[in-house]
């Protein structure tokens, strides 16, 4: 049993907020009764209608895509650019990225069309690892990797703290590769980090997201998460939620 409104929402008719609306507008109908209360409950059997139209329920879909650099975490761009959705143009449901990795980085990022499961590993209190790794301007001193280890600050607060590891080290072309790990999810997060530290980030890629791996995916494939995996994530957000809360 699922909470009406949400049920409009997964279905691509307008916002959550917006589906409360209609609602007590009466213009939602479950087996043809008119439904104006927000706490009503309805199973997959349950025909709803909104404005005479009944709506079409979607199931939950879960994708790991090994996103390419030049690729917009998006459903749409204004620009014209490619967006993380044309992957999945053969697939009926209304999918969309969880968080997102920019532009320039490649690596390994999660779809569906499950909102609460969306929400749930996003949540500040989600403390998932994501595991980086950076080809960085320069070789940083230990000095500056101990200050990533504790927390830089950045713009928006101090960041929590990471693991660091020196992957290998160019002294001709002056370059270094770093493993970083974070559970946050700020904006341009890891490149900022390293650009606190005197590093310009020249190369970035996530290969971990909590216990999943690119293992076995070239760049712009994806693959379906199976439902141990897509249990272990929940149960990995929700424990880490209720630890710190």
């Amino acid at each position: 049993m699922e909470r009406l409104q949400k049920v409009i929402a997964a279905a691509g008719i307008a916002s959550r907020r917006k589906s409360e609306d209609l609602i007590k507008q009466g213009k939602v109908k479950v087996n043809g009764n008119v439904v104006t209360e927000l706490g009503v409950k309805v199973s997959p059997n349950d025909k709803v209608e909104v404005n005479e139209i009944p709506i079409q329920r979607e199931e939950p879909v879960y994708f790991l895509l090994y996103k390419p650099r030049g690729v917009i975490s998006s459903v749409t761009d204004d620009k014209g650019r490619k967006v993380v959705t044309d992957f999945f143009s053969n697939f009926k449901e209304r999918i969309y990225p969880v968080g997102r990795l920019d532009y320039d980085t490649s690596g390994l990022l999660l779809m569906t069309n499950d909102g609460d499961f969306a929400n749930l590993l996003m949540h500040p209190r989600s403390e998932i690892e994501k595991v980086y790794v950076a080809k960085v301007k320069g070789i940083p001193l230990r000095e500056n990797i101990k200050k990533l280890e504790r927390g830089v600050m950045l713009k928006d607060g101090k960041t929590a703290p990471a693991k660091v590891k020196v992957l290998s080290v160019d002294k001709q072309k002056h370059t270094s590769i770093i493993e970083i790990i974070i559970h946050e999810g700020r904006n341009r997060q890891v490149r900022r980090m390293f650009e606190a530290i005197g590093h310009e980030v020249l190369k970035l890629k996530r290969e971990r997201y909590g216990k999943l791996t690119l293992h076995g995916l070239n760049a712009g494939e994806a693959r379906e998460l199976t439902p141990h995996e897509v249990k272990q994530l929940r149960v990995l957000a929700m424990d880490s939620k209720q630890k710190n809360s």
